[in-house]
């Protein structure tokens, strides 16, 4: 265990499986309390008992990130909890593809609400803690869809926002010792990308094999891959790094 995040907190929405998963751990193994919001019920005690049982400290609680009301309470019963909320993590998110004319308003509306509404409110929820500590460090987690890709003009354009978000709030919050950047992860062996599998109708092998081929470092992606850059910008050390997106996708995103 090391010590680099010891006396913070830190909070991390879907962080029960993949992604999440790995940034709540890495969180926690650096000494952090860390707080996972999820709406997987089933996946958040799992995840709850396997983090305690290795001595970290953790709270858990089943909300959704789409209502306001479930995220204002997690965030005060967090805050309640560790005496502060220093890190947020905005990870939560869903996948509805379908190309353009296929997509239904459902699928384009999810897609949005859970990205960006759920960012909105969790970061306001959290900035009125932080801007009181005059200390934060928020990070959303973004895409290199955010470029466009093909089946996904629901998930690019609500990635391409979080980017827009992340500049904004790095503007109006860096006064408070607050900082906010992105993390564009590009392909990474996770749950949702064995669903892309699926929808396109190949096996999860096939579609590591095929994206592997368009990869500069030849290799796929992992969650703790992008847990190492969440713990950058999560950083004491990185208070000069505000308003950026770092694509973590194994070669140049443009």
């Amino acid at each position: 265990m090391g010590t680099a995040f010891e006396g913070r907190t830190a909070l991390v929405t879907g962080g029960c499986r993949g992604i999440g998963r790995k940034i709540a751990e890495r969180f926690a193994d650096e000494g952090a309390n860390v707080a996972i919001i999820d709406v997987n019920e089933e996946a958040l005690k799992t995840t709850e008992k396997e983090l305690k049982e290795q001595g970290y400290s953790i709270y858990t609680k089943t909300a959704s990130v789409t209502d306001r009301e479930q995220i204002e309470q997690a965030t005060k019963e967090v805050f309640e909890k560790f005496g502060s909320v220093d890190i947020l993590v905005n990870n939560a998110g869903v996948i509805r593809d379908n190309m353009l004319f296929k997509m239904t308003d459902e699928d384009w509306m999810t897609v949005m609400d859970v990205h960006l509404k759920g960012a909105f409110y969790a970061t306001r929820a959290a900035q009125q803690y932080m801007t009181k500590n005059n200390y934060g460090r928020i990070i959303n987690i973004s895409s290199t869809s955010a470029l466009g890709n093909r089946g996904q003009a629901n998930y690019s354009t609500a990635k391409a926002g979080l980017q827009g978000f992340t500049k904004t709030l790095a503007i109006e919050l860096g006064k408070f010792g607050i900082t906010a950047n992105a993390v564009a992860p590009g392909f990474i062996e996770t749950e949702m990308t064995k669903s892309t599998a699926e929808r396109i109708g190949i096996s999860f092998d096939e579609l590591i094999e095929a994206s592997v081929s368009k990869i500069p470092v030849n290799r796929s992606g992992k969650p703790e891959d992008i847990a190492n850059a969440v713990a950058f910008f999560a950083d004491e050390r990185s208070s000069f790094v505000s308003g950026q997106v770092l694509y973590v996708a194994g070669g140049p995103k443009n």
